[in-house]
């Protein structure tokens, strides 16, 4: 998750307060115990604590984005998508809709739950049924877990994304809430929206990333399970439709530095990628984050989502200042929006966003190398990273952040990297050429010093990936490469 710009303070990846996220967890009471009570004896559904690790069935393919070599980032991207997938769950209240992308659906409501917005303080009841994942084992347990999740959501309906892991001592985590997430913010909507506040003492939801606390103790995720809940107004006939459920468990090592990489494949190609400034909208809608500086990860979002030639219709962008540019990029930030992050930079909500375009798929992962982008720009995927750094770090820059997301949109002939950095002035700046070396460090590092010498966090590779629902095949290829299908 980023905020960008350091002019002001930014957002931390961080529980921010124990009491507040206590209250919002507090508010789903049905939906974790009624879904865990109606499940079948033995079966991953149950509450916390009840079972054996890995009984809800076995542990899916090893992913061939993997990697096991002691001291490399292991990376372990894995997704239920079709039908077969789906079937291989435990339902409650949930069919399979196949067609051409198949997709989960509320069929019977498995029950009905009272939740009152914290953001709203609306208070509604809402028909719920549960999809529980079958249990998934990387092959390198995880020192962090991102769920991402591609959906339909209408008016009046929203899902709930969870998870469940077990350590590597055969204990288990809670069911942490990833999100609450849906596509609008009407008046018959709830704000979409994480949960601060969740915690174990052993591991913690930070916005949108499950971590161990402590990694050096040698305790790690050995496996997780994943639990949708889709909701509706009581009474409705409408349902949310999920059409990719997914989840990138993770342990990559800590480091200031990583290796440095030749150029590869992807040296000397570019893709027109359209090119936004988040600067040109400073001081727009403060309801939304203020624009500018805030805006680095919907901004990206668009210009991805326009290279594939998805933009909003005029009837979508009607809400918009007729006065601002790029009316677009205020599109994205709003209906990216995490009311409880308070900003647009929440990862999986971005690649939701994607999502909800026609024919568009979108996850949350990890690259391991420069060399992974650059098979992905071979395949005409843009590649939007995350990243934090000085300004002395990324000369051409002109500025440091504690967090940042721009596009990867190319590489020159020599290895550098070409980048859509929405931190210009104008949309004509935003194409930088970047260092090779430099960038793959503030991308790929877990550790580096701030301003005031301090120790923090790197995003060690995060990305955004968006794609075609029927990809070409050599993007199909890549992407299989890359774990990703």
């Amino acid at each position: 998750m980023s905020s960008s710009m350091p002019s002001r303070p930014t957002p931390r990846r961080t529980v921010l307060a124990a009491a507040l996220g206590a209250a919002a967890a507090a508010s789903l009471p049905a939906a974790s115990s009624e879904a865990s009570s109606q499940a079948s004896p033995g079966t991953s559904s149950g509450p916390p604590g009840s079972g054996s690790p890995g009984s809800s069935g076995s542990s899916d393919p090893v992913s061939p984005s993997s990697s096991s070599v002691p001291g490399s980032a292991a990376v372990d991207y894995y997704a239920w998508t079709s039908a077969d997938d789906w079937r291989r769950g435990t339902a409650d209240g949930t069919r399979v809709r196949t067609g051409r992308r198949d997709g989960l659906v509320l069929d019977r409501p498995a029950g009905t739950l009272e939740y009152t917005d914290p953001h709203t303080g609306t208070k509604a009841s809402w028909e719920y049924a549960t999809w529980t994942a079958p249990v998934r084992t990387p092959p390198v347990p995880a020192s962090e877990v991102i769920a991402s999740w591609n959906a339909h959501a209408p008016a009046g309906t929203w899902i709930q994304t969870e998870v469940r892991g077990t350590y590597t001592d055969r204990t288990r985590t809670p069911w942490y809430v990833m999100g609450r997430w849906t596509a609008g913010d009407g008046p018959g909507d709830i704000r979409r929206t994480s949960v601060d506040g969740q915690g174990d003492g052993r591991s913690n939801v930070s916005t949108d990333t499950l971590a161990v606390d402590d990694p050096a103790s040698g305790l790690r995720i050995a496996s997780y399970e994943l639990r949708l809940t889709l909701c509706r107004r009581a009474g409705s006939r409408l349902t949310p439709t999920v059409w990719r459920l997914g989840a990138m468990g993770s342990d990559v090592p800590d480091r200031f530095t990583v290796p440095a990489s030749a150029p590869g494949s992807g040296a000397g190609h570019e893709l027109r990628v359209p090119r936004y400034s988040q600067e040109i909208h400073k001081g727009q809608y403060p309801e939304y984050d203020n624009g500018g500086e805030a805006w680095c990860s919907p901004t990206s979002s668009q210009m991805v989502l326009a290279h594939w030639g998805r933009v909003p219709t005029a009837e979508e962008l009607a809400w918009v200042n007729p006065d601002y540019a790029d009316p677009q990029v205020c599109h994205a930030a709003r209906f990216t929006y995490d009311y409880q992050y308070k900003g647009c930079g929440n990862w999986p909500f971005n690649a939701a966003y994607a999502a909800t375009y026609r024919d568009v798929q979108a996850v949350v992962t990890r690259l391991r190398s420069l060399g992974d982008a650059e098979k992905l720009i071979r395949a005409r995927i843009p590649v939007i990273t995350s990243q934090s750094f000085l300004a002395s770090e990324l000369d051409g820059a002109g500025y440091g952040t504690a967090g940042h997301l721009m596009c990867v949109v190319g590489f020159t002939r020599q290895g550098d990297v070409v980048a859509n950095d929405p931190a210009s002035p104008t949309n004509a700046a935003v194409r930088r050429v970047y260092k090779r070396r430099q960038f793959e460090n503030i991308w790929l590092r877990t550790k580096r010093y701030n301003a005031q010498g301090q120790v923090r966090s790197g995003s060690g590779g995060v990305c955004y990936l968006y794609f075609p629902v029927q990809p070409e095949e050599r993007q199909r290829r890549v992407l299989r490469e890359l774990g990703i299908r």
